[in-house]
């Protein structure tokens, strides 16, 4: 399909240390360059003023956020780079002339100096040591910190692949009555817009609210492939400003492009995102003992008989058919793997409903529309989800992701956009893609014969589960596991005393689930297990007939059998079919010794032969 070769040819070149083994495939695309992001703080003295006495000041909301980005990207994306640059301060720290801009940290990658510098200014402690050594000032110009922003990429030597500038600011209209600084700091908002630079306004919640209209609105930039910047209403909160920052924190990456086909000739592209996916411990890294850097590991192939060092070139692989060892080329075992070129080929549609729980097979992926490849994509796929959403149905489709992996049927399930109370989008527009199980996926259980229960066991268990059923929310419950290793890296590297305290929240809560349930666990149990049932204890034998309240013990297994039959078992060869307590038994009535199995059959073997 050579009218699909400009789709995957037009990703950008990877820098030498992302490069992965081999050629990328067609519908892989790899990106090149690091994500830059620059925190813009206003660090004039309204900023240190608090709404109430219970609210933490704005610029302790703000740093409490940057730090939290700052040790997420040490964990998820260590190659990121970041900085943090303050506005409207006293003293002047930059390597331009600007005056008022204080660069506490340049474009880098993120670690532990970095958070601690943080710390500095956090709390009352460090506001007033911000106070006493930066200082602040109101005769700032944001064109200016804008242009400064602006310099620090420009000076990053690495290539960049997404550049970011956030700005924290409680202040609607820093600029009021001065025409020339509003003049000024709309251009350089254009400026940005040109060199691909996006700015994001973080704003936070002031006396008398915040009016974006009266400055900002000119100055946010908004893009069609990103949420509109201005929505968001201003935040009071920590948790109200995380969420924004983490909507706009990172790049939209998708996991490849490929083109959707409706029909022979009707077709758009469109981008497959991964939503979410498992957390996992980073791999371990190995160290040079002597000096801490890190070993690149190499593998090499030699041919055992020789001793001679093998290329590519000089292996081939084989399997073997029939007593036959077919060898195959490289290029003929590529061949095996490719059924179709990357694509998703719409084969008809079904309703939403036929989807079932049981055919989960892997987490989805996401399915949004790429403008930038094929015009018109956007609204072609705008209008395939508004009839799916209307009418009900799924999209099956045939999915290949790359042209070396077999292909697996999906359905597109329809999903509409969803806005939080901050007008932060909670959910996307666009189809889960649900991987569809093939018939050899699914088995057929055999279930064991159950006991139909009666309708008071059914209406106790009822009462149960009324008593203890609650809201379920996936994201409300962290790995305990992950939090405390990555506690425990933190601690060795912000110095700390003792690792912070985490909280196991996949325990079952005991003491609310007693004081819910009262005596239902005990009436319960009542009608379901006999009288004087102990969970933890041994099971034990009933009396049939009786009044069950008296246990008896097990009978014990017969462990006694006549001469002639144990010469029966000798002579036939079946010894083997008795138990070793009675083996035992026959053994201690010869009197023979042995231990294991075989060796009691072995001394009762040679006694009767001899």
């Amino acid at each position: 399909m050579a009218e699909w070769k400009s789709f995957y040819d037009k990703e950008e070149g990877d820098e030498d240390e992302e490069q992965e083994e081999g050629e990328g495939e067609p519908g892989e695309f790899r990106y090149g360059g690091r994500d830059c992001l620059i925190f813009l703080v206003d660090a004039s003295k309204q900023m240190f003023k608090s709404l109430s006495d219970d609210d933490l000041p704005p610029f302790d909301i703000a740093l409490q956020c940057i730090r939290s980005v700052y040790t997420s990207k040490i964990i998820s994306s260590d190659r990121d780079l970041l900085a943090v640059v303050f506005f409207g301060t006293k003293e002047s720290k930059s390597s331009d002339v600007f005056k008022h801009i204080y660069v506490l940290h340049d474009l880098d990658t993120p670690g532990a100096k970095r958070v601690l510098d943080l710390d500095k200014y956090r709390e009352e402690k460090g506001r007033e040591y911000f106070s006493e050594t930066i200082g602040h000032s109101s005769e700032f110009s944001l064109g200016e910190a804008l242009w400064h922003c602006t310099n620090l990429f420009s000076n990053v030597k690495m290539k960049m692949s997404h550049k970011r500038i956030m700005l924290f600011t409680n202040e609607d209209n820093p600029h009021a009555g001065d025409s020339a600084k509003i003049t000024q700091a709309v251009t350089k908002a254009k400026d940005l817009r040109e060199l691909g630079i996006f700015l994001d306004l973080m704003h936070l919640e002031k006396k008398g609210g915040f009016d974006v209209s009266r400055f900002y609105r000119e100055i946010i930039n908004i893009d069609d492939d990103e949420d509109l910047g201005v929505q968001f209403k201003a935040s009071r909160k920590l948790d109200d400003l995380m969420r924004k920052v983490r909507a706009k924190e990172n790049k939209k990456r998708s996991l490849c492009r490929l083109p959707l086909k409706l029909a022979d000739d009707v077709y758009l592209t469109v981008g497959i995102y991964s939503l979410i996916q498992k957390a996992n411990k980073p791999a371990p890294v190995k160290l040079y003992r002597d000096t801490n850097e890190p070993v690149k590991t190499k593998t090499r192939v030699f041919n055992k008989d020789t001793g001679s060092l093998l290329l590519p070139s000089d292996t081939k692989k084989a399997q073997t058919y029939g007593n036959r060892q077919i060898v195959l080329e490289k290029e003929e075992t590529e061949e095996l793997k490719r059924f179709d070129d990357p694509s998703l080929v719409l084969i008809g549609f079904k309703p939403v409903i036929l989807l079932k729980t049981h055919h989960f097979i892997q987490p989805a992926k996401f399915v949004y529309p790429e403008e930038s490849l094929v015009s018109g994509s956007s609204t072609l796929f705008q209008a395939l989800l508004i009839k799916c959403l209307e009418r009900q149905v799924m999209a099956i489709c045939r999915y290949t992701p790359r042209r070396n992996t077999p292909p697996r049927f999906v359905a597109l399930v329809p999903q509409e956009e969803k806005l939080d109370d901050e007008n932060v989008q909670v959910k996307p527009p666009g189809f889960n893609l649900i991987y569809l199980p093939y018939a050899d996926d699914i088995r057929k259980l055999d279930y064991p014969e159950v006991i139909p229960p009666s309708e008071e066991q059914v209406d106790k268990m009822k009462a149960i589960v009324h008593k203890l059923r609650f809201k379920y929310r996936s994201d409300a419950f962290e790995n305990p596991v992950l939090q405390q290793h990555f506690r425990n890296l933190e601690a060795l590297a912000l110095d700390l005393m003792e690792p912070e305290p985490i909280e196991d929240l996949t325990l079952p809560k005991t003491d609310m689930i007693d004081n819910r349930l009262g005596s239902l666990a005990e009436e319960f149990k009542e009608l379901v297990y006999p009288p004087g049932y102990n969970p933890e204890g041994k099971a034990v034998k009933r009396k049939q007939g009786g009044d069950g309240n008296q246990a008896v013990k097990k009978a014990k297994t017969e462990t006694s059998i006549s001469e002639a039959d144990l010469r029966a078992h000798i002579k036939n060869g079946t010894l083997g079919k008795l138990t070793v307590p009675v083996l035992k038994e026959l053994c201690r009535t010869f009197g023979l010794k042995g231990g294991k199995k075989q060796e009691l059959m072995d001394a009762l073997i040679d006694y009767f032969k001899n």
